[in-house]
């Protein structure tokens, strides 16, 4: 069926505002990767900012082998590690707390002196589809508690995995810090009938380089000079590759072998009973609303459906209910490829969100999809560079923060972003800024719309390399949270629900969890 009158004019309206926000490229000072200097008014960080900062980095201190890494014999073993139950008991009931004690050795079988490792941890049952993830802590003398919530009756296994090793996480924190060009960029630069491919990055080295920086936010970006071309030439960007930053002991601590591996215990199951008082688990909690504290854990699955144990989560089982949900909202995604599952998943689930075809790179977008008859528009763009994408138009790369102060707002307006994953190969102080950034753009917009809903979809798990990992996100989640902590904001926790479901690790979760993931943000957009 074909659009008519009103309709047309809809779609004529949303394709215009897509394709009309147009970028200039211009110069800037060469960007230091660092604490940001006083140097701009959009960089400018005051003492308050400076504070912040240090607190930050305090944050996601890590603890490190005292001494620098010479023999892999002596990095934890997942092999020799163990764990038993704390106060073993034959009942446990819904509600209760679960206690495992894990004792981290190395290669020789000795328990470790120090901490450090990264264990992730869940407790689940395959029959019933469920699962809750762990939290654990270090205890001193190689030894850490994982904590753990039962919240389902039945039987439940516990799972402990050693993700990397103390001394796995101190190369990765190393690699880091510094080595920030070990994921490196294309820029193509095209002028008169000529092209020229060169490097690009937020910093590339010497003097002879192309500066270039958002109009609006000052966010930054540098090529290598072409040759024989302007630097207002360059008119693609892609990814470029990988450089190896690694030795042959790095590369051992880091292998397939001792990464993400299950470690032995000294018991397979608990038997869990209901709960000895009448309440339910969910009974104290408040419909979903901006600010709420998180919880730990923050939910549970339980036959493939999240509980949510921050708020009254709902579940929207046919397109109708997600459509009626949406009906009249303005929703922008910015983001990576995992918020792009959101998108895709809403395009898929309800037949009358229609895709237009903007003639763009499938990758970095920008995707646009509308339902005229309700009036939904929803948009998904990347997030500015750094983006690990194929060969695109850099003018349709815009900043997150830059885009933001062109968005009225409103009660109508539904903003959800997620920036992470193509930070892990920087140092801390690289994104902390960029937050700080999107930070200032978000209170400008709740400022002149304070109804306008704004969601920030956590990191979740699935990368295991020394270009991501899972420790490495896990200091980008922390950090996140930490500096929209206090905000009329939401974040939506998907690090719990990807750590303990059933499908095998993915940095692009499978259906189901892509499906409790959307109803999760649906109940903020839709919370009664």
């Amino acid at each position: 069926m074909g659009f008519t009158g009103n309709k047309f004019f809809f779609l004529l309206c949303c394709v215009g505002f897509m394709s009309g926000f147009i970028y200039r490229i211009l110069p800037l000072d060469q960007y230091r990767i660092g604490p940001p200097k006083k140097t701009s008014v959009s960089d400018q960080m005051d003492s308050n900012l400076t504070s912040e900062f240090a607190d930050l980095l305090k944050l996601i201190d890590w603890p490190s082998p005292s001494s620098s890494i010479t023999n892999f014999s002596l990095s934890t073993n997942p092999k020799e590690c163990w764990y038993e139950l704390k106060s073993p008991r034959s009942i446990y009931h819904v509600g209760e707390t679960l206690e495992v004690l894990i004792m981290a050795k190395d290669h020789y079988g000795n328990l470790k002196s120090y901490g450090g490792d990264f264990f992730q941890a869940k407790v689940h049952s395959p029959n019933l589809k469920a699962g809750v993830t762990g939290h654990v802590k270090y205890l001193n003398n190689g030894t850490y508690l994982a904590t753990f919530f039962l919240p389902w009756e039945g039987e439940a296994q516990v799972n402990i995995r050693l993700i990397h090793s103390s001394e796995a996480v101190s190369v990765l924190k190393d690699k880091r810090e510094r080595h920030p060009d070990k994921v490196y960029f294309n820029g193509y630069f095209h002028f008169n009938g000529s092209i020229e491919e060169k490097e690009c990055n937020i910093a590339v080295p010497g003097d002879d380089v192309c500066n270039y920086s958002d109009p609006v936010t000052g966010d930054p970006w540098q090529c290598l000079k072409p040759q024989k071309m302007p630097c207002d030439s360059l008119v693609y960007h892609s990814m470029g590759g990988y450089r190896t930053v690694t030795n042959s002991l790095e590369d051992s601590l880091l292998s397939s072998s001792v990464t993400t591996q299950n470690i032995k215990g000294a018991f397979t199951s608990i038997k869990i009973e209901p709960a000895t008082n009448s309440k339910g688990l969910t009974s104290r909690l408040q419909v979903c609303s901006p600010g709420q504290e998180p919880s730990q854990p923050s939910g549970f699955y339980y036959n493939d459906i999240w509980t949510s144990l921050v708020c009254l989560g709902r579940h929207f089982p046919s397109p109708s209910d997600a459509r009626d949900c949406l009906k009249g909202k303005d929703i922008h995604m910015f983001g990576d490829s995992t918020l792009r599952q959101w998108f895709e998943y809403l395009e898929g689930f309800i037949p009358t969100l229609k895709r237009i075809d903007l003639h763009v790179n499938y990758q970095s977008g920008p995707l646009l999809a509308v339902d005229p008859d309700v009036g939904l528009v929803m948009r998904w763009r990347a997030h500015g560079n750094p983006l690990r994408t194929t060969k695109t138009m850099i003018n349709n790369l815009h900043y997150e923060a830059a885009h933001l102060y062109g968005i009225g707002g409103g009660p109508q307006t539904v903003v959800v972003f997620t920036l992470w994953a193509h930070f892990t190969t920087y140092p801390v102080s690289v994104y902390i800024q960029r937050l700080f950034r999107l930070r200032r753009a978000i209170s400008s917009l709740l400022f002149r719309s304070p109804e306008t809903t704004v969601l920030i979809k956590s990191a979740n798990t699935g990368y295991k390399s020394i270009y991501g990992s899972d420790w490495l996100s896990l200091q980008l989640d922390i950090l996140l949270r930490a500096i929209f902590k206090d905000m009329a904001v939401t974040i939506l926790d998907v690090w719990d629900m990807t750590s303990c479901h059933y499908l095998p690790d993915n940095i692009h979760p499978g259906a189901p969890v892509i499906r409790n993931e959307v109803d999760l943000m649906l109940s903020y957009i839709c919370p009664r």
